[in-house]
Parts: structure tokens; C-alpha cells; sequence
């Protein structure tokens, strides 16, 4: 696409000219093993982003939520993800198996700051720690395994920019409710009293119980 005016950075010398080098503090903060401070963050997270690419360098982002707690951590450099049943494209851990590298971050509700872990991913059909990712019933049928490579805390910056957790903020019905865009987009054959019962208070309840 053209654009008029537009002018692109093409090196990473233009990108330093325009962002100098990151402070002392920020470059050293990067480590490889989880602080117990992490782990009071993973305790405490009930979603995270999970981002992936495939051996091409297409892209994906999932979000992964459970309750509280829901990452098992299996040592210092070691986590696991369980996986619910979702919508079967798995375009995430179809990335994994030609390219392992993972990039996460871990949200805390109302908090401004986040936790960043990147690594390298192993899909599992069964392991022991399966039995500790029950929920209300349902034992997940994958995993991701993550070994560490990386791990930091970010700023607050991009959530205060945002208002993300400022509730005064919100405006949820600025856009067509789930069942519309589900209709518009995706079902077209399906009746819309149909979808909006489909995704009535009865969806909630049944997340758990579905199977892949």
C-alpha cells in the first residue's frame, strides 16, 4: 500500500537515531529462572497472551485463562499451560511445531505492570501435573510446556496510557454484541436468537464441559 508522506525505518541504526540505547536498569533486568516474586505473579494471574510464529514468520496470539494459579510451575526455568477446547484451530500450537519459540505475558486484574516470559514450547498430551489442572471436572487433553528463556516485569505505561482498569472508561456497548458479529462474520446460516441463546449466560457454564 502507498501512502503519501510516508517515510519508513528500513535498519536498526535509523530506529537508535530516533530511540536511543535503553537504560542500565532496563537492559539488566532480563533473567532466566523465576524470582519468587514471579511466582507470587503466576499465582495471582488468571490470563495470559500467548504469541507464536511459524517457520515463515506468520503470526499468532492466543489468550489462555483459567482460575487464578492456572500456569503450573514445574521448577525455576519450567512452566505448563493447560489447554481447554476451544474452537479446534489450534493455529498457535500449529506454529509450535515448526517453530518452538514463545512469547507470553502474564496480566494481573488492576494491575498496570505485567510479566513477560519468553522461551521455547512442547506441545504434551500427558504428564502427571495433568491431574493439578482439573477444573470443575475437565482434565485438560494438552499442555504447553515452556522451558525459560527469558523473563522480565513491564511497566505501566501502555495500561495508564489506555485506562485499561478504569471502569468510568468502559463502553462495552459501543459495539454489536457477540452473537451479531458472530452472525455477520462467521454463522450467516445461523438464526440470531439462536446465537444470542448460544452465547447467554448458559455459555459460562458450560466452558468445562466440552471436549475437543
Amino acid at each position: 500500500m502507498e501512502i503519501p508522506g510516508l517515510v519508513e525505518i528500513t535498519s536498526y541504526d535509523e530506529l537508535r537515531e530516533l530511540v536511543p540505547q535503553p537504560l542500565a536498569a532496563a537492559a539488566a533486568k532480563e533473567r532466566t529462572e523465576l524470582h519468587d516474586l514471579d511466582l507470587q505473579w503466576l499465582d495471582a494471574s488468571p490470563i495470559c497472551l500467548i504469541a507464536t510464529s511459524d517457520a515463515d514468520g506468520n503470526c499468532d496470539v492466543s489468550p489462555k485463562g483459567d482460575p487464578v494459579g492456572f500456569t503450573k510451575v514445574l521448577d525455576r526455568s519450567t512452566i505448563a499451560i493447560p489447554d481447554r477446547a476451544g474452537n479446534r484451530r489450534v493455529d498457535g500450537f500449529t506454529n509450535i511445531l515448526s517453530n518452538p519459540h514463545v512469547g507470553l505475558i502474564y496480566f494481573v486484574p488492576g494491575r498496570t505492570d505485567t510479566l513477560r516470559i519468553n522461551g521455547r514450547a512442547r506441545i504434551v498430551r500427558e504428564a502427571p501435573f495433568f491431574d493439578d489442572m482439573i477444573v470443575k471436572g475437565n482434565r485438560p487433553q494438552l499442555a504447553l510446556l515452556v522451558e525459560i528463556e527469558q523473563i522480565f516485569h513491564h511497566c505501566s505505561k501502555s495500561f495508564l496510557r489506555s485506562k485499561l482498569w478504569k471502569p468510568e472508561t468502559w463502553n462495552p456497548d459501543a459495539l454489536p454484541r457477540r452473537a451479531v458479529i458472530s452472525q455477520t462474520l462467521e454463522r450467516p446460516d445461523d438464526d440470531l436468537d439462536t446465537l444470542d441463546k448460544h452465547y447467554g449466560p448458559q455459555y459460562e457454564e458450560s466452558i468445562y464441559k466440552v471436549k475437543y
